[in-house]
């Protein structure tokens, strides 16, 4: 039994990704991919396990990214992760992969029930919060990033009242983009680094 014990997960071909324009970090007009992807006939469902070693897709997840003021939220993997190459890492994405249960293939509803039903398990919040679609990341220098696609989501919250649902995320608080882009740098997951040199960007 393979050790994602039979876990499907939302693909798409490369092929796909490539017709609307392969690159390397983070692209903003996220939208584009989004219909490109979710046309009929396009994502489909695969053994993880499969997935996982088959740089012709690129499965698809929900990287969610949580602000309050000037602060952005950041945890350690643990090893109770399922990703075994990124334990220790700080990461900034609460999310994951999108699952059968979350509904049919070729709708964007399918994905956004699949990134709302991965943050209720990863962590709690109270208050409220807005979200914005911000960008997709890829990453093909690593072999966890040739065969994932981050869609990225950026959540402001009116507080910082943020609880980890699962022992898989450690250390979780917040951090100012200088600490972030400071000494903790090297100690960030690609797509996390990505994502913080965006955000400094932005702020320019």
């Amino acid at each position: 039994m393979s050790k994602y014990n039979g876990e499907q997960v939302l693909v798409i071909p490369r092929t796909a990704f490539e017709a609307v324009g392969a690159f390397n970090g983070l692209r903003r007009n996220l939208q584009d991919y989004l219909t490109a992807f979710f046309k009929p006939g396009v994502a489909r469902y695969m053994d993880r396990a499969t997935a996982e070693e088959d740089p012709h897709f690129k499965q698809m997840v929900a990287y969610a990214i949580f602000r309050h003021k000037e602060k952005f939220l950041a945890y350690a993997r643990t090893p109770k992760g399922g990703e075994a190459r990124l334990h220790n890492k700080l990461s900034m994405g609460v999310g994951g992969h999108i699952n059968p249960v979350d509904g049919l293939t070729d709708s964007i509803c399918t994905y956004l029930a699949g990134m709302e039903r991965e943050i209720r398990e990863e962590i709690s919040f109270s208050g409220t919060a807005t979200q914005q679609l911000y960008a997709i990341i890829n990453d093909d220098t690593n072999e966890v990033g040739s065969v994932h696609l981050g869609i990225v989501h950026l959540f402001d919250l009116d507080n910082e009242q943020i609880a980890p649902n699962e022992g898989a995320l450690a250390e979780l608080r917040f951090y100012t983009l200088d600490e972030l882009r400071g000494a903790l740098y090297e100690r960030l997951e690609t797509w996390s680094a990505i994502c913080v040199d965006a955000l400094a960007a932005d702020c320019k």
